[in-house]
């Protein structure tokens, strides 16, 4: 079956993990949830990931969830830019999460990054998702 969204695939896997206590989940593999998952890595919402290559051509990603005190580290984690409604920020309108304690992670001409790192590069692009 294909997915009209891989990417809110990923991050609903991911919320539903978490909702089970998993410490593993796996998710197909692309560049772009690659890029994603470095950055959620880098600010520390995820323990990591690796990529398993299987003997037909396919690869999936291993995402480590990262739990803190027996609670998930990412309390909410929502798509917001759809294939139905695109959602674009110029680096003067970049959202907020939670006052500065959430990331929103968007997709610039530079690469996917957070919004802290695109507004240090001074630059704006597709808002991808958005973590707190």
């Amino acid at each position: 079956m294909a997915i009209s969204d891989p990417l809110g695939d990923m991050l609903t896997r991911i919320r539903n993990a978490q909702l089970r206590r998993k410490n593993k989940v796996s998710s197909p593999h692309s560049k772009l949830r690659a890029h994603v998952l470095d950055v959620l890595a880098k600010e520390g919402y995820i323990r990591g990931y690796t990529t398993v290559e299987f003997e037909d051509g396919k690869s999936e990603l291993e995402i480590e969830l990262k739990y803190f005190d027996g609670e998930p580290v990412i309390r909410e984690i929502e798509r917001i830019s759809k294939p139905g409604r695109r959602v674009y920020s110029s680096v003067k309108n970049i959202p907020h999460v939670a006052n500065g304690l959430g990331v929103s992670i968007l997709s610039t001409p530079r690469g996917v990054m957070s919004d802290h790192q695109a507004r240090d590069e001074n630059v704006g692009g597709e808002v991808l998702c958005r973590v707190f």
